[in-house]
This record gives structure tokens, sequence and C-alpha cells, in this order.
């Protein structure tokens, strides 16, 4: 996948050309990468989605998960990942007035996600696309949500302390 071999000149850490590795050879390996019922694991596109002055994101209080994350979800076989990362945006906050601030890569991870009920414990294999949005048009919270907030990204670790959403947090605020 071009947007994979693309990003690894661009990986913030050895950590993260890692994961872009391991998902370049998943997709090569997986002809239904992206498909949910690939039990393994599959593809998932997220929207780290900032204000214009890059100092806020909005995050979700995932409902299954429990924990602060970005935007973000299944595939869905579509293979076309920037496009997957925008529908869950606007899906999952309501927002109409999204645009890209790339449509490039602008961070990966691959993360376990829990076995529940029907679903083995599996991989998401997540390619994270930066977008903007206003913050003052007003959020419509998804049933896979119990919250939407903007936090200040310089307060990331208050609110989700892991490595992958410190690295975007770092990021972000590198970018001035």
């Amino acid at each position: 996948m071009a947007l994979l071999r693309d990003h690894l000149p661009q990986a913030a850490d050895a950590h993260e050309a890692e994961m872009a590795e391991a998902m370049i050879a998943f997709v090569a390996a997986h002809a239904d990468c992206a498909e949910r019922t690939l039990a393994v694991g599959h593809l998932t596109g997220s929207a780290w989605i900032v204000d214009a002055t890059r100092r806020r994101t909005l995050l979700t209080h995932h409902r299954k998960l429990d924990k602060w994350l970005q935007l973000g979800g299944h595939a869905d076989g579509d293979l076309d990942l920037p496009q997957v990362a925008m529908r869950e945006a606007e899906e999952e906050s309501g927002l109409s007035k999204l645009h890209w601030v790339d449509r490039n890569l602008f961070d990966v991870d691959r993360h376990l996600i829990p076995a529940r009920k029907h679903e083995p414990e599996h991989w998401h294999y997540d390619l994270r696309f930066m977008i903007e949005a206003d913050p003052d048009e007003p959020l419509v919270i998804s049933d896979e949500s119990n919250e939407l907030a903007w936090m200040e990204i310089e307060r990331m670790a208050e609110f989700n302390p892991e490595e992958s959403m410190m690295r975007m947090a770092r990021k972000t605020l590198a970018m001035d």
C-alpha cells in the first residue's frame, strides 16, 4: 500500500516504523485486509481531528473500550483509508465542515482489541489522518461514544497517556 510505504520515512520513531512495516506485510499477505471478518485483524481508519491552531483535538470517550480516543473505525472492505477516516469522523461527531490537513498518513498504530462476546481478540491496523474542524460547530454523540470533547493537546496525558495517543500529540505540537 503506497500510503504506508510513503509514510515510512516520516515515522516518528523506530516503533512507529516497525508498525508501518508490519502493516505493509499484513496488507501484502491478506487480500481481505480491510474486511472486519478477517479474524486475526483488519485495517481501520482514524481521524485525528484538530482545530485551526493545532492546539486542540476532538476525542471520543469510546463506549466499548472505556477510554478517550481519536475518532475512527472499521474499513468494512473500503481500501480508500483517507475516505474511511473522513466518513468515521462525520458519523461519530456529527460535524459537517471537516477538511483535510493532509490526505497523507499522519500516524499508524497496531493495537490489540480484547475479545468480546462474539469476537475473538484481534489486531487493528490503524491508519490515521489529520483533519481540521471548527470547535464551534455543534457535536452529535453517536451510540459508539459516551461523550465527545475538545481537549487541549498539551494535556493529552491527563485523558489518555498511552504512547499511541501521546505520539500524535507530540507530532501535532511539533508542527509549529
